[in-house]
């Protein structure tokens, strides 16, 4: 399996290009899904509230923005999409969440990759189907189930 992988920085993030790549991986490997490119970036607060007000009209920043990208059937094109990651708010959450970051980090990935390959979550069916795919390849990576609750 080849993967193009962009990775792009407009913040400081925390993760490397080589976690990336093998978050992703694994996603694709999961998936059974061959040959692609995708582009990661990671943006500040704003950028992220501008993208998720004109794209979902929602206000605000939020941890993860997913942009399949939809050839012409014409175009042959291995191009997964784009993922656009909020840095500080990956970093909050994993700090209110009581989580490793870099834990956090992978989930967002992973999370991410997953929409771009036609999951979502608006009904409580697809929430479900797409939580426990995140909870398998997450522990295939090492990582704990990111939504069971933490006891302080």
């Amino acid at each position: 399996m080849e993967i193009y992988l962009d990775v792009q920085r407009e913040v400081e993030a925390l993760p490397t290009d080589d976690e990336i790549l093998k978050w992703v991986s694994e996603v694709l490997i999961s998936e059974q899904h061959a040959d692609t490119e995708l582009t990661v970036r990671f943006v500040s607060e704003e950028e992220s509230a501008e993208l998720n007000e004109q794209y979902r009209h929602k206000t605000g920043a939020t941890n993860v923005l997913s942009f399949p990208f939809e050839a012409p059937a014409e175009v042959e094109l291995n191009l997964l999409g784009d993922l656009v990651i909020c840095s500080d708010v990956v970093k909050k959450q994993a700090k209110e969440q009581q989580k490793q970051e870099l834990a956090h980090w992978a989930h967002m990935i992973v999370h991410g990759m997953l929409h771009l390959l036609g999951y979502d979550h608006q009904t409580d069916a697809e929430a479900n189907i797409m939580e426990t795919k995140e909870i398998h390849i997450l522990s295939q990576l090492g990582y704990s189930d990111p939504y069971r609750e933490i006891n302080v």
